[in-house]
Parts: structure tokens; sequence; C-alpha cells
């Protein structure tokens, strides 16, 4: 590579994008820490796209229409962080790149949403950029449908690296975008042919190309370090009527001497490589330093974009008052004033006419009245929308030729699905949800730790999520699920027995703005054990007391899901008997654990023995409620699973497994000696 040519030939376009290499070098060499070959590499490819094709202001920039730029190879940080400074983004003053890597900084290793306006996802763990970005286009092509182009008409770009191409979730999310058409997504690749272990060709030949092609996409090449060609492909790209894949060739670590290697992949911290590399790039300024005339053009670029942001504002100025506290309402995350009281009615219509229901059916029996009266709702499914009742009559399927459908068939993708949701739920607008069986949150959870971690309101719905979906056999039901989706923070489980705790977790839910839900449905139908109606949601304590002794209070049985059913008939057996047994049915254990500890010791108190009832693994979270809390060693007990289950009728497994009120009976008796 001949930097020599470059900057003789482009010396504009040179010192804006040198600008972004070396504040990486410095910044990189600062921490002792980080990813500098990628930025160096990209760095042209970032200066043609922002100075040229990205409509963003850097004034506010999180305005609704902005075209959304989603850095999937995340390990190369400094690259938007180096952009977002330059552009002149108040959050991100010089001092915040010499704090790189550092304790409460908003340049983390890897970006992450929550930290800054402008970055739109978190990204890092490699091929989640790429997949949320499908997403992010989802949502875009379903918003100008409702709202119009005046309203919502915008790009969603993606530098993406040989990484986030070979992760598995790439070919789900990229089969997904071919096959709807998603024109405004435009994937950047970084076609350096480098990876940690050394040469991409030790372990992949992919025709990244022909691959895209077959998936559906329109393809371009261009020389990554040549703005005119960059500045080329991009235009090209932005008239497909397909989304666009642009392999773009380029030297990782540019001009340094670990050009085209796999140390340039890393941090490049060595004094001398440094001196060496600005020598080169004809750049003599101090770290940290950029010369006025490069900053200048450099805010001029994020300035762009005010006058096009002030255009919309007009325009959405000129909506009725009525839509633009709708679009407002549904863009900060808020549930609409109706959703409350279509939960009231379904909770008390529930109560009257007492249905034996799987909690699957009454998760679709809630959404038939939560959709219509929450338009902003996308629902889905991988491939199983029949079994996980995600869809209901209204909604209609997004597609090419109906995008104002509101239903997506994701295919056998759980963990593109994820992804794409977690991108349409920060996209904004919109609240998605969608189905798979519980086991698969297996292929989900990489996706499913994001919603987590990025606070994004996720609603998974995973359905058969115990030994009780039957014949299907050990490899469908779940029994280390539940905890595995427990120990993720800022996750809610909700695991409820009938449909009035349905209802009360969808409320939840879908009121929530920055934490994932995940819900587990049972197959099998279920007696209703809400026989009061109330307009308080008691799901929203996390656990209540359900039914209480009668007798001087001796046991305390706590169960979720399917198996309060058991608990409560357990209960009826022991109180027949004269030992007073009180039932906790615990829909939920995280808000359990948010409650005052005087509401979980009136709840939980000290003194009775106790049992948890659930078919799944202890791990789950179980000891907190029956050691902890007050509870006594050898004054407690676990009704469930201590390994995989079997295939056999749903009755047979209970009894074969003992979660039965049998056993609940007699390990109650025998903790009371």
């Amino acid at each position: 590579m001949d930097i020599a040519s470059l900057r003789a030939q482009h010396p504009d376009h040179w010192k804006k994008a040198c600008a972004i290499r070396t504040l990486t070098l410095d910044a990189v060499a600062a921490a002792n820490s980080g990813h500098s070959g990628m930025p160096m590499g990209m760095a042209d490819v970032a200066t043609v796209l922002y100075e040229k094709h990205l409509n963003f202001d850097a004034s506010q920039p999180d305005w609704p229409n902005r075209d959304r730029f989603i850095l999937s190879a995340g390990h190369g940080s400094m690259l938007i962080y180096s952009l977002l400074h330059l552009t002149g983004d108040a959050e991100f003053p010089i001092e915040q790149l010499k704090n790189f890597r550092q304790w409460g900084g908003k340049t983390a290793g890897h970006p992450e949403n929550f930290l800054a306006k402008a970055i739109e996802t978190t990204t890092g763990p490699l091929g989640q950029g790429i997949a949320m970005a499908v997403g992010f286009a989802i949502a875009e092509e379903s918003l100008r449908a409702r709202w119009g182009a005046k309203i919502i008409d915008h790009h969603t770009y993606v530098i993406a690296g040989d990484g986030c191409l070979m992760e598995g979730v790439s070919q789900e999310a990229i089969g997904l975008a071919g096959r709807h058409e998603l024109s405004r997504l435009i994937v950047m690749w970084d076609n350096n042919g480098i990876t940690i272990d050394g040469k991409v060709s030790l372990s992949d030949r992919t025709d990244q190309i022909a691959r895209f092609a077959a998936s559906g996409w329109d393809t371009f090449e261009c020389d990554g370090h040549d703005p005119a060609d960059i500045d080329r492909a991009l235009t090209e790209a932005k008239a497909s009527a397909k989304p666009a894949f642009i392999a773009c060739k380029t030297h990782i670590a540019l001009g340094s001497s670990a050009q085209d290697t796999s140390k340039g992949h890393g941090a490049l911290t060595d004094a001398k490589l440094i001196a060496d590399t600005k020598a080169a790039y004809g750049w003599d300024y101090p770290a940290f330093e950029i010369p006025q005339d490069v900053q200048s053009a450099w805010k001029a670029i994020g300035s762009r974009g005010a006058e096009t942001r002030k255009e919309w504002e007009a325009r959405f100025a000129a909506l009725s008052d009525s839509k633009k506290q709708l679009f407002q309402r549904q863009f900060a995350c808020e549930a609409p004033a109706k959703l409350a009281a279509v939960i009231r009615a379904m909770k008390k219509q529930a109560v009257e006419t007492a249905p034996k229901v799987a909690t699957r059916r009454a998760s679709e029996m809630v959404l038939e009245v939560v959709n219509p009266v929450m338009t902003e709702t996308l629902g889905g499914s991988a491939d199983l929308t029949g079994s996980n009742n995600t869809k209901t009559a209204d909604l209609g399927v997004f597609d090419p030729i109906n995008r104002k459908g509101r239903y997506v068939y994701y295919g056998i993708r759980e963990h593109g699905m994820a992804a794409a949701m977690n991108g349409i739920a920060l996209h904004g607008g919109l609240r998605p949800y969608g189905g798979t069986f519980m086991c698969f949150t297996d292929y989900a959870r990489p996706a499913m730790r994001l919603s987590a971690l990025m606070h994004a309101p996720v609603v998974y719905v995973m359905t058969h999520d115990s030994i009780g979906l039957g014949e299907d056999g050990p490899t469908h039901q779940p029994v280390e699920h539940l905890a595995i989706s427990r120990a993720t923070p800022n996750t809610m489980v909700f695991r409820p027995a009938d449909l009035v705790e349905t209802a009360e977790a969808w409320e939840i839910a879908l009121s929530s703005k920055a934490t994932p839900s995940v819900m587990a449905l049972s197959r099998q139908n279920l007696m209703p054990v809400r026989k009061t109606h109330t307009s308080k949601n008691l799901s929203a304590q996390g656990a209540y007391v359900l039914e209480d002794a009668t007798a001087k209070r001796q046991v305390i049985l706590i169960a979720t899901g399917s198996e309060v059913e058991i608990a409560v008939k357990a209960r009826e057996a022991l109180e027949a008997e004269g030992i007073g047994t009180r039932v906790v049915s615990m829909p939920c254990m995280e808000l359990f654990a948010q409650q005052d500890e005087a509401y979980r010791r009136k709840v939980l108190p000290a003194g009775p023995v106790r049992i948890g009832i659930e078919a799944a693994v202890r791990l789950g979270g179980w000891d907190r409620w029956l050691l902890g809390e007050r509870g006594r060693e050898g004054k407690e007990a676990f009704i469930g699973m201590t390994g995989f289950g079997a295939s056999a009728p749903a009755e047979r497994l209970y009894a074969e497994f003992g979660i039965t009120v049998e056993a609940t009976v007699a390990k109650a008796k025998a903790l009371l000696g």
C-alpha cells in the first residue's frame, strides 16, 4: 500500500481519516489496551460515510429520523469514539478519549448503547451488530409504512468484519434481511483478510459476496482506501432495491509495521511503532491533538445534518396533536393508558369464567385484547407460530408486500430473531415480542443477554416450559433454562399459573421501559388458581399469598406456573389433616426480590417449613426463598428436577419424577417430623 500516493491524491480526505487513526493510536496507547487495527483500516470508509452519506446531527444525535450507524465489529470501538469526538458530539470531549477503557468513561472497551445517545447499540460479541441491524431495518420499514416517508425515511449502515460474518447468527440475519428486501440496510465489510489467529484462510474460505447474493442481497466492491471508489459504492448501494453488501478491500493497521498481520488486530502500544506510523501518515502533532483545519472540517460534517433535522421537525410539527402524542408515546416506550383497563377487564372475566387453559393459550388470549390497543407491538415466532400462540387475527403479516403487517415469520432462527428484536426495540417506536420453545433459549441466549445489558424491553414468549410438554422428550424439555434466565441481571422471568397471572405478566412486560421479559408458558392445560378478582396487579409484587392456612400455619408451599395447582391441591390435603398450610404463588422471583423487607417477611414469615415446587432444577434462585429470608436448614425441601426429562405423556412424567400432590404432602409431613 503506497501511503504517499494516498496522501498526495486526496490530501483533505487523508487528514480527516488520519485524525481517526491517530486518535485510535493515542487512546489505545494511553489505555495500554484495545484494538487499533480495524479503526486504522476502516478510517477511510468511515470518513466517506460520515462526510457524504450518513444523515445525522451531532448536536442532537438521537432525533428519530436519523440514519443509524452500527459498528458490528465492536472491538474497533475507537472508530466510533473518534468519529463522535471529531464531529462535535458533546458527550465525547477529548477527555473521554483519554479515558478510553477506564472506570466511569463513556468510551468503554466495546460500544455500550446506554452510555451515550449516539451509540445505537451495544456490540462486541461478533455477529450481534449485523443481526441487530436487521431489526433496525425492519423497524424503519414498518414505521415508514405507518407514518409515511415524510416522518420516517432513513438508512441503517453497518461496519462488519470477518468475525461478524463467520458467526452463525450472521447467516440467520442476512437470510431474514434478504427475504424481506430491506433496501435501507447497507453493510460495509472490512475485508482485510486477518483474524486474531492469522490469515482468514486458516479457518475459512467462504466467498462472502456470493453468499450474500445467494441470500437475496445486492453486492458491491470497492477499494476501502480510495475515497472516490468508496463514495461510488455507497451511492450505488443506496439506490439498490435490496439490502446491500459492500466488500471494502482494506489493510488492517494501515501504515504501521503491523499492517496486514494478526498483530495489527490488537493493541499497538509500542512507542516506536506509533511514532513511525504517524511519520508515515505525515502527522506531526502531539498525542490527542487535532490541527484546527482538520477539526473544523470534521465539525462541519457534524453540523451538516442540522438543517435536515429542522426540516423534519417542521414536518412533524404539522401533524395533528393526536398523531404527535401517539408518536412521542411510542418512541418514549410508554404503554397506552388503555392497557391497564383491558388487562383489568380480562382478569375480571377470567375469574368469572374460570377457563382451564395452557398458559401459552392464555398468552394468546391476552394478546388478542392487547394488540388492538397497543398498536406498536410487532409479534413473531421462530417457526412455531401455532405452538407459541403469538399471532392474533388483527396483526397481518410483515413482508415486502405488506409493510404495515405486525407479525414477522422469523423462520428457524432463534438467535437471529432475538437479535432482530433487540434492534427493533432499540430503534424506537415499536414493541417487539417473539416466541420459541423454552428449551431453545439456548439458541437465543447471546442476544437475550444483550437485551438485558442494553436495557431493551424485548418480550420473549417461551412456551413448552417444562417436562409438561411430554412426548417430545428430554431434548425439548427445559430443566435448567429458568435458572439461566433468572441468573441474568436485569431480566424479569415470569412463570404464570393461569390466565389471570398471564395477563398481569404481560401488563408488566409491556409497561417496562428498560428490562426484557421471559414468559415461561405451559403446553398443558392448567386449572385456574386466582378465584377472586382484584384490580391490583399481584404479580407485580413477584410473589403473593394465594391461599392461606386456616389451621395453625406450619407449612409454606412456594410454587410457580404449572406447579401452583399442585401446591393448591397439596394444601387441601394437608389442611384436611389439620396441618395449616399457606400457598405462595411466585410468578416472578426478580420482582419479589425488589419488594421491601416488610412485604417479603409478610409473605414468607419465619417458622413454618418451606417447600418449593417447580418442574425444573433447584438452581433457579430457590435457595434464597427456602434457606434465606429466615428459612431454616433442614426445614426446607425442593420438589422438582435433578436431571433431564424423558419421553412420555406429561402426567406420567410428573408421577415418575415425583412432582405430585402426594410427594408434596409426604415431604411436608417428613419435615414436620
